[in-house]
C-alpha cells in the first residue's frame, strides 16, 4: 500500500512507520514542523525513520500545505491520522476545544481530496483514556481533557468518513512503553536503577495495559492491512498483559536485573488515592506468536536503550 501518515515524530508513530515500511508499504510521512526545529528524543526518532519513509516537513494536518502534499504525492491507498494536539496534555487546563480544531482542521477538504484519488480507507489512532473506550471499573468517561479531545476527534472522523462513503478504522492505544519514549514512568524506573537508587511505585493498584511498543506496532500494521474499502467502521483495541502496576514493575525489575546485573529495587507505596479508575484496559487480547514477536529481544533492546541514554 501507499500510505499517508501524520504524527510521524511521535513515540508510537515512529514505531508504526518503521513496521509498515518493513512490511513493504510505501509511507509518506507528514512532520508538523521543520527538520531543524526537532530536538532531543524527537530528533532521534525523526533520524531513525527518515530513510524508511518519504518525509514532508512543516506540514500540519488540514493546512494548505497538507492538501498540496496529498495532491502532489498521491494517490494513496490508506490515510493514517496518528497526529494529535498534545500540548500540555497532562494539564487539567488542557484546551480540548483548540485540540479538537487542530486534530480535525479542514477534515471535509482532506477527506474529499483523498476520495478524489480513490482512497477509501482511513485509520485513526485513539486512546484508552477517551470517553467510551476500554474496559473500566467505573463509567468510561474521559480521564482528562486530553482524553476528551481524542474522543471528540473520533466522533468527528466517524461522522465525516461515513458522510464521504469511506471506511474508518480506529486503533486504540493503551499504555505503550519502549525505546525512544519521552521521559515517562519506565524511564524514571530505569534512571533510578542505573543510578542504584530505589524507585517508588505510587499507584500499585491501578490495573493497566502496559504493552511493548514493538508489539503494539506489529498489531497496528496488521490491523491497517486488514481494513476493507467498503463503507463502515471497525475498531481494534489491543491488550497484552493487563495487570496491577505493582506486578508490572516487578516484571520490569526482573528483566532489567538479568541484563544489567543490578538489584533494581523499588518500594511499593500504600495507594489510598484513585484520581483515575482502578481498571482501564483494552478489550482485544492479543497473542504475540500471531505477530512473530520475540519478547526477550524487546527487553534486550529496551535495556540497551536505557543504558545508552543514561550514560550520556
Amino acid at each position: 500500500m501507499k500510505i499517508l501518515f501524520t504524527g510521524a515524530s511521535s513515540f508510537s508513530g515512529m514505531w508504526f512507520i518503521e513496521e509498515l515500511a518493513n512490511r513493504g508499504h510505501k509511507v509518506v510521512a507528514l512532520f508538523s514542523t521543520r527538520l531543524e526545529d526537532y530536538k532531543g528524543i524527537r530528533l532521534q526518532r525523526v533520524k531513525r525513520i527518515e530513510n524508511c519513509c518519504t518525509p514532508i516537513y512543516n506540514c500540519r494536518f488540514g493546512t494548505s500545505t497538507c492538501l498540496d502534499a496529498i495532491e502532489a504525492s498521491g494517490p494513496f491507498d490508506l490515510f493514517c491520522h496518528h497526529a494529535a494536539d498534545v500540548t500540555n496534555y497532562k494539564s487539567p487546563d488542557f484546551d480540548y476545544v483548540e485540540a479538537l480544531k487542530s486534530n480535525t482542521l479542514n477534515i471535509k477538504k482532506v477527506l474529499g481530496k483523498l476520495k478524489e484519488q480513490q482512497c477509501r480507507k482511513l485509520l485513526l489512532t485513539g486512546s484508552i483514556f477517551e470517553q467510551r473506550e476500554g474496559l473500566c471499573s467505573e463509567p468510561s468517561q474521559a480521564i482528562s481533557p486530553y482524553g476528551l479531545s481524542k474522543g471528540l476527534t473520533s466522533d468527528v472522523f466517524e461522522y465525516f468518513s461515513l458522510l464521504e462513503g469511506l471506511h474508518l478504522g480506529k486503533f486504540v492505544i493503551p499504555n505503550p512503553f519502549g525505546p525512544y519514549e519521552e521521559g515517562r514512568y519506565t524511564s524514571y524506573l530505569a534512571k533510578c536503577w542505573l543510578q542504584k537508587t530505589k524507585a517508588g511505585v505510587d499507584f500499585p493498584l491501578y490495573i493497566r495495559d502496559n504493552i511493548p511498543v514493538s508489539l503494539l506496532a506489529k498489531s497496528y500494521a496488521t490491523f491497517a492491512e486488514s481494513l476493507m474499502e467498503e463503507v463502515g467502521f471497525s475498531k481494534f483495541s489491543p491488550s497484552f498483559k493487563p495487570e496491577k502496576q505493582a506486578y508490572f514493575v516487578e516484571h520490569f525489575s526482573k528483566e532489567m536485573q538479568k541484563r544489567w546485573g543490578l538489584s533494581c529495587e523499588y518500594e511499593v507505596k500504600n495507594q489510598v488515592n484513585f484520581p483515575e479508575p482502578r481498571v482501564r484496559i483494552n478489550s482485544d487480547l492479543i497473542n504475540p506468536l500471531d505477530y512473530h514477536w520475540n519478547e526477550s529481544s524487546a527487553w534486550d533492546e529496551l535495556a540497551d536503550f536505557y543504558l545508552a541514554t543514561n550514560s550520556k
